[in-house]
């Protein structure tokens, strides 16, 4: 408890002496000048690493003073960051909530203290909606939509050829596992309380709702995390005899329920079809090795644009309420001999 209020008060410290300068002025604003407050969550996966070295990068390119912040994984330690920005009167406030709930008093002291706030990667619950500027990141809904429809193409459709038969060896035989009665399916979900978790569950079972063929037997948080993902993968092993699939919402615990499977000599890929979220080299690399089946795209390069909307905020001007980053889905029937290395 001592090691983590001291790094918080270092934390304010650094602030201190970072806006020991005024606020922006008119043309330093037009030129990019502005001092902008960025709160992450942490450091849990390499697509969240990812994300903040394109922050970072994105705030040297436009040259903007970036005050950042690492919650590491706690909603108090965000909240208290994002009183520090205010306390120090940046210019724009952006922040990845840990969970949707819990922000209304301290995005109300930030609209007190005429400071526009931009929501990032996750979305925010509340009943006044008029508390931050606008929301960019991706679109989790649709996520969880693309996941379920490459299982129906897979089990409801033929699968189609693939576009390269020299490749079918290494991304799998595309065939359907033999299995009679339901498609059982095993969730492992992101943190619970946060909208990407909510988000990418709801909209896979808006899709697969509409197919009574296909039965979720078990549904657990991982909090976006290898070793959980390990942990629940073991357990789902223990408990069930017959698994079809394996939805994961993140890549890191699709890694660790990888690695369980090969443990009991299971044939990820084959044996089970996985289907994974975000893209990480290493989930593509397993969908080369014919080790998963689909990977859906959340996209973390988000810092251009958050630099573009924080720019255009400290301007006055008025942002989109959402935007969301373009994405892909890559499936086993690809070809992904010319995709170029993802860079997380």
């Amino acid at each position: 408890m001592k090691k983590a209020f001291y790094r918080f008060a270092a934390a304010v410290v650094l602030c201190g002496v970072l806006f020991s300068c005024k606020k922006a002025e008119a043309g330093d604003v037009r030129n990019g000048g502005i001092i902008l407050g960025f709160s992450q969550i942490g450091a849990e996966s390499a697509w969240r690493n990812c994300n903040t070295r394109s922050v970072q990068e994105a705030a040297e390119q436009a040259g903007i003073q970036l005050v950042f912040f690492n919650a590491e994984q706690k909603q108090e330690n965000q909240i208290k960051a994002i009183r520090s920005f205010i306390a120090y009167q940046v210019d724009v406030i952006a922040f990845v909530p840990i969970v949707s709930e819990g922000w209304e008093n301290v995005l109300e002291e930030a609209r007190d203290a005429k400071i526009p706030v931009l929501i990032c990667d996750r979305e925010i619950t509340l009943e006044d909606q008029s508390l931050y500027a606008g929301y960019l990141g991706t679109d989790s809904a649709e996520e969880g939509r693309n996941a379920a429809r490459y299982l129906v193409r897979k089990f409801m459709d033929p699968p189609p050829d693939p576009p390269d038969s020299s490749l079918e060896d290494s991304r799998g035989s595309g065939e359907v596992p033999s299995r009679t009665g339901p498609i059982r399916i095993v969730e492992l979900r992101g943190t619970e309380g946060s909208s990407q978790a909510a988000k990418r569950a709801g909209g896979f079972k808006e899709v697969i709702g509409e197919y009574p063929e296909f039965r979720i037997i078990y549904s657990e948080s991982g909090d976006f995390l290898r070793s959980k993902g390990y942990e629940l993968m073991r357990a789902v092993l223990d408990e069930y005899e017959d698994v079809d699939v394996v939805y994961s919402h993140n890549d890191s615990m699709t890694l660790g329920a990888i690695d369980a499977m090969k443990e009991r000599g299971i044939r990820p890929g084959t044996d089970i079809v996985i289907v994974t979220i975000d893209a990480e080299q290493a989930a593509i690399n397993a969908l080369k090795r014919g080790e998963v089946n689909c990977v859906v795209e959340c996209n973390p390069k988000q810092g251009p644009d958050i630099m573009d909307l924080a720019l255009r905020l400290a301007r006055g001007e008025s942002i989109p309420r959402i935007s969301y980053m373009e994405e892909e889905v890559f499936t086993e029937w690809d070809d992904l001999s010319t995709l170029p290395p993802r860079g997380y």
